[in-house]
This record gives C-alpha cells, structure tokens and sequence, in this order.
C-alpha cells in the first residue's frame, strides 16, 4: 500500500515522499549550510538547501535506476518513496534468474557511480570566475562526493543494501536456490546491522559521539529489514513446498446423484451443522456439486421429480487444483476467482478434499513470525479469512511469479 504524498510520476512510476522525508531534509540542510556560513545566512542556507535536494535527486535516480531494470524484465514496479533512510523502489516479483537480479541490483550504485564521475568532472572543468561559479563548483563536487559514497555504501554486502542484493544472485548462481541466496543475505545483513548497532553506540557512550546514534540507528533499520526479508522468503518458501492435500480438510459429503431432491432435502437439509457443499456421484465417479442453496432455491413442488443430477454444477465447470498443487498455486487460483474455497481434485478427478482461507492459515501457523495464536486460526477458519496485516495473496502471487 503506497503512503506518503505522491509528487509526480517518471516512466509510469508514482514518485511519493514519505512524513519521515522532511526530518533528514532538514538536518541535511542545517549540515550541509554550517560549510557555506562564510557567505551569510542566505547563501550558506540556500546552498544547504539545494545539496539536500540533490541528495534526494541522487538517491531517486539510484532508485529508479534499479526501477528501469526491472521493468525491461517486465516486472511491474509499484512506486518510489523517499524516506527517512533514503528511498525505495517498490518492485512487485523477483527477477526469474540470478543474472537478471544481479543487473537490478547493480543498476542502482552503478547510477551513483555515473553521478560521481559527471559532477566530479564537470566540477574540474567549471572556472570559478565569480563567486556564484565557485559555489555551483563547490555544490557540484559536495553532490559527487554523496554520490560515490552513496554508491560505495549500497555495495556493502547484506540485505537490504544492493550489496546484498549482489550477494543474493551470486550465492542463488552457486547454489540453484533464490531462497538459499535471501537466507545468506539477510544474515549478513543482520550480523553487519549489529556491528553498526554496536559501533554506533560505543561511539556515542566511550567517545562522547552523538553522530554514533545515527549510525546505531540505521544498523537497527539494516536488522529489522534483513530479518523482514528472511520471514518474508521462508513464508513463500513454505508456499511453494507444502501442497494442496497438507492443507486440505473433507469439509464435504458424496451423496448419490440419483437421489430426487426430497430425498437430499430429508436426510441432510435439516442437519445442525451442513456442509459447505456435497459432492453427487454415480457409478464410483464424481460428477459434480451441490449446495443447501441450489435445494433451497428450486420450486418445492420440483422436489420429489428432479434429482441432483438436475441441479449439480458439473466438477469441469468447477475450478479445482491438483492435490500435488503448491498451496501459493491455491492461494492464487482462490484470489483470482475470488472464491471462497477451491476444490482439491485427486489424479483421477475425484474430490479429496476442500481448502479456505482459514485452512491456509492453520497450515502455515508453524511458519508465521510471530506465530499466530489458536484464537486467531479459528477466527480465520470461522470468517474465511487471513489474519490482518498478512498479505498472503500477494506473499503467493510473488512466490509463484
């Protein structure tokens, strides 16, 4: 979900700027001016002002950088936000190999680098004939000198930085495994995110450094993302390995096809606790499905004439997934259509069993961090719904893209 005010869009992609954006605008502001107070209070403010917008124009075109990549592979990138820690490329699936992510990832310091290299140049060759053409020549070389740290830092090797994206492909290359590479990643990127946790605040405690909370601070943001990506991987992992018939429950009955509609309506209309739908067969194979609501709706009057074969909805015109199915296959089927169960067919096309939403959460309990209570996997199975704030259909469709 995209938050944030949304400033304009490049190459189909909404640019937003998150509440935290106008905290570091106006620190880097103040720390970049206190270089300038030679010239004035104008002066030195306005050329803060002006590096500090630079810098987020860098790190937007690092972002989108990263974004063009991803779209010449054809994955759909959602947005770009600035924020408190710089930006964010929102992109919707992985690349499908490890070359391919390697190019998103690189993309984006490779712009920093490119950045440094014109600025850096461009400032050698501007004269400072006056004094406005000595302070774009000092703003120029302050902005490339952002830039290839910028660049140099994003290549350190763990998740989130590009450096881990980096690490991620080449250990996917070696290995075979996307999830192999993530796990590597992000656990070096969690190791890397206490290091700097507890640099920082040994800087701030033994040496008096209060700039030393700043890189604790974004050690602590590097660990909660490098730990977000490893729940997130194992969580799409886990859909992927476990299939349709580990979730499945019999949530359903075989009755005979060629009973009339009375018949039905005498034995199981009237039950305490009827089943979501029964399936009709004849002669051992299943022909299709019928609801209390197919009985209800037909006249009365037909009910002792018609028999289920009248009013079954044939299991070909049913959507059904194999019980091999991977449960994000299941997860994506039940979104698409918008059901509210899908129906789990064995290799001869009978019914075997039934999933719905509250089934998925209760197999995937063991894998939720942090895990899910029994309360709240009743209460998915009773709404037919997943826990709020788990985006399990977008978890699936990015597993199976």
């Amino acid at each position: 979900m995209q938050t944030g005010w949304r400033i304009g869009s490049l190459f189909g992609i909404p640019l937003l700027i998150d509440y935290s954006w106008l905290i570091i605008l106006v620190l880097a502001t103040s720390e970049y001016a206190s270089s300038y107070r030679n010239g004035g209070p104008v002066l030195s403010w306005s050329a803060g002002l002006a590096i500090a917008l630079l810098l987020f124009g860098s790190v937007l075109l690092h972002e989108l950088g990263h974004s063009l990549v991803a779209m010449s592979q054809g994955i759909k990138v959602n947005s770009i936000t600035l924020f408190l820690f710089g930006g964010v490329a929102s992109i919707e699936s992985e690349s499908k190999t490890p070359g391919q992510a390697f190019q998103v990832a690189i993309a984006g310091p490779l712009v920093s680098f490119g950045i440094f290299l014109i600025l850096g140049l461009g400032s050698q060759v501007l004269p400072p004939t006056n004094l406005l053409a000595s302070l774009v020549k000092s703003i120029a070389e302050r902005v490339a000198e952002i830039n290839l740290v910028l660049g140099l830092f994003n290549l350190i090797p763990g998740l989130p930085l590009d450096g881990g994206q980096v690490l991620k492909a080449a250990i996917w290359k070696i290995t075979g495994s996307r999830f192999a590479g993530v796990r590597w990643a992000a656990k070096t990127g969690q190791v890397l995110g206490w290091l700097a946790v507890a640099f920082g605040l040994a800087l701030c405690l033994l040496a008096g450094e209060y700039g030393g909370l700043w890189i604790a601070l974004i050690g602590g943001f590097a660990i909660r993302n490098a730990t977000a990506y490893s729940r997130f991987t194992s969580l799409q992992e886990a859909l992927l390995k476990t299939t349709a018939s580990d979730a499945m429950s019999r949530e359903f009955r075989v009755v005979d096809a060629d009973s009339t509609l009375r018949e039905f309506a005498d034995r199981y209309l009237l039950e305490v606790n009827p089943f979501p739908f029964y399936v009709a067969a004849a002669h051992g194979r299943d022909l299709g499905l019928v609801s209390i609501d197919d009985i209800r709706f037909t006249e009365r009057s037909q009910w002792p004439i018609q028999t289920l074969h009248n009013i079954l909805k044939p299991l070909e015109k049913t959507t059904t997934v194999s019980e091999k199915a991977s449960l994000a296959e299941v997860i994506n089927t039940m979104e698409s259509g918008q059901l509210p169960r899908i129906i789990i067919l064995s290799p001869i096309g009978s019914v075997v069993g039934t999933i719905d939403r509250g089934d998925v959460v209760k197999v995937l309990a063991k894998h939720l961090k942090p895990t899910i209570s029994e309360a709240d996997i009743k209460r998915s199975k009773e709404e037919n719904s997943y826990p709020q704030g788990l985006q399990l259909s977008a978890i699936a469709k990015t597993a199976q893209d």
